[in-house]
């Protein structure tokens, strides 16, 4: 992109302001709106597993370059997995590469056929033989229980509703009153609807036009076990009693003294783990540091490789900063997308605009609710809960790379963002590059002194959106380009900047000192007028996502035979593009 100057016409002007600048990182961002699943239960005890995802990316979003597919358990092979997109052959699969949480899946790589933001695509992936699927059906002996639930996006990706159709095609033989379905999903007909595939299968088809693409459903059926082999009927594992020793007349006196003596010891023990998580969780002042340990530690094991696509706020998320800096940037996302406009500094105030712009974040609207409370504790508990939304969106996009070299890359990218604007020669490349990069120099530590250092010589041109978050600036003609060339400046200024040609404009500035103090105090108006107490705010948080740890359970128990075939019952397996 070539410096702004100042004879540029405005078309120029407003392509400057809303393009991307080189570092900018994306996220995804994308719905749904049809998918189809075929599970063939096949007569050799495995299952098959067909989908077709019709993705639509959202404009402004990442391009969606791997869809993860959640799969019931680790017993399949990558060499019996097909796909294709828009009908072009794909051959790129790697379970290695799978981010879903909690169990196993394939990562299907798109390649070429990536889709673009604002585009769409259909995903076609088959995986074949996929073995211990079955389990004894728990209300009859002789039948088998076939369970099964479609993969799923997180929440924070996808958005809108599916129309979702699911479709069980029963072992070769099965007769019409044979099988048995199970209790539906929310949402689907009580009852599917049967039917006869073209290979003579008995099928059972479940659909709901306006399903979640981020919801955890779960389907099944049963059917006589005659038709497959018994020996692939996986069976659970009998829960062990424990044995309790007879304390009768006939047991010598000091085995009744000790086992009476059990219940007491282990309640000791439990006590002490309570009292050691107590203190060690910051109620303690030693570890009162602990609180702003938001982010959960389990995302420390080390992967392998960078997590690129984060978006700033989120490399902030992963790096632990301040939460009143992470939500100064969430305000600066906002005002610069046209979302919202400060109506007061102090407090701090917003107005939400009408009709919202394309390509917010999440995070951007779960902002947008907070200014939407009226009363400081609603306002400040809808804040919480999007930070910890934020923390578990980072820490299931971070799974399975390194965090130490995420977070270095990231660093890189800060660096590289201030060494673009000090090297800037003139005002007003120094302001474009600024107005570029301006959320990646923010993850800078010392970002406040940096900023004021960088700033406190000379005029500052400042950006289109600049009125939305200063609602003092440009009042009374004060601070607003012209029509003609040599526009008023604002109070204080160097002089306006003038023109380089006749019919012109000049941009409105501001002192480089007025600029950088008005940036800076934005994370102040946070931690005294929104938040609160930060360390508070903080640790409500810490709370939820990096609780102390609970003490070790006695209690023991065995699964039945509903796994989740998207990986597990609970987990957030198969965000397309594996939230790359």
């Amino acid at each position: 992109m070539k410096p702004l100057k100042y004879g540029l016409p405005i078309l120029a002007f407003l392509l400057f302001l809303f393009s991307a600048g080189p570092a900018l990182a994306q996220s995804y961002y994308f719905s749904v709106p049809k998918e189809v699943v075929n599970v063939y239960w096949n007569e050799d005890g495995t299952a098959s597993v067909d989908y077709v995802f019709e993705f639509s990316n959202s404009a402004g979003a990442s391009t969606i370059e791997y869809v993860d597919v959640g799969v019931k358990n680790s017993f399949f092979n990558v060499n019996n997995i097909s796909a294709d997109v828009d009908g072009k052959p794909i051959s790129n699969f790697s379970t290695s590469d799978f981010q879903g949480t909690g169990g196993s899946g394939v990562a299907v790589g798109l390649g070429s056929h990536s889709i673009q933001p604002g585009k769409t695509g259909v995903v076609h992936v088959f995986i074949d033989k996929i073995s211990q699927v079955l389990y004894p059906d728990s209300q009859d002996a002789n039948y088998a229980s076939a369970v099964y639930a479609p993969s799923y996006f997180g929440s924070q990706y996808v958005h809108g509703n599916t129309d979702l159709t699911v479709t069980f095609h029963l072992p070769p033989g099965v007769k019409p009153e044979e099988p048995r379905y199970h209790t539906s999903p929310g949402g689907f007909p009580s009852q599917p609807i049967t039917g006869i595939d073209d290979k003579g299968r008995l099928t059972y088809t479940w659909n709901n036009p306006q399903a979640s693409a981020s919801a955890y459903q779960e389907f099944g059926a049963s059917f006589p076990k005659a038709y497959v082999p018994a020996s692939t009927i996986v069976q659970s594992v009998p829960i062990q009693k424990p044995v309790v020793q007879s304390t009768s007349s006939t047991s010598n006196s000091s085995s009744g003294n000790v086992t009476s003596w059990f219940p007491l010891f282990f309640f000791i023990i439990f006590l002490c783990i309570r009292l050691f998580s107590y203190f060690s969780s910051g109620a303690s002042p030693v570890s009162s540091s602990r609180r702003l340990e938001y982010m959960p530690p389990k995302i420390s094991i080390e992967g392998h490789g960078i997590k690129r696509g984060l978006t700033a706020v989120e490399a902030a998320i992963l790096q632990q900063q301040p939460l009143d800096k992470v939500l100064t940037m969430i305000l600066f996302s906002v005002v610069k997308k046209g979302a919202a406009t400060v109506t007061s500094r102090d407090p701090l105030e917003l107005q939400v605009n009408q009709p919202q712009p394309e390509g917010l974040q999440p995070y951007d609207v779960n902002f947008l609710k907070a200014f939407q409370q009226k009363e400081k504790f609603g306002r400040r508990k809808v804040m919480q809960e999007l930070i910890i939304e934020l923390v578990q969106a980072v820490e299931l996009k971070m799974k399975g790379f390194s965090r130490s070299e995420t977070v270095a890359y990231y660093r890189d990218i800060m660096t590289r963002a201030w060494t673009e604007v000090e090297a800037a020669n003139t005002p007003d490349v120094k302001s474009q590059k600024y107005d570029e990069v301006m959320e990646w120099t923010m993850l800078d530590r010392n970002y406040d002194q940096r900023t004021r250092r960088v700033f406190q010589d000379g005029p500052v041109f400042v950006p289109m959106w600049w009125p939305r978050y200063d609602p003092g600036f440009g009042h009374s003609g004060v601070g607003m380009p012209g029509p003609t060339s040599g526009g008023t400046s604002a109070p204080g200024s160097s002089g306006g900047g003038g023109s380089s040609g006749g019919g012109g404009i000049s941009m409105p500035t501001l002192p480089g000192s007025a600029f950088a103090a008005s940036i800076v105090t934005g994370s102040q108006n946070f931690s005294q007028g929104v938040i609160g107490n930060v360390s508070d705010f903080t640790g409500a948080i810490t709370d939820k996502t990096n609780p102390p740890p609970p003490p070790p359970s006695s209690s023991s128990g065995w699964g039945g035979g509903h796994g989740c075939a998207c990986a597990c019952a609970g987990c957030a397996c198969a965000c397309a593009g594996g939230g790359r």
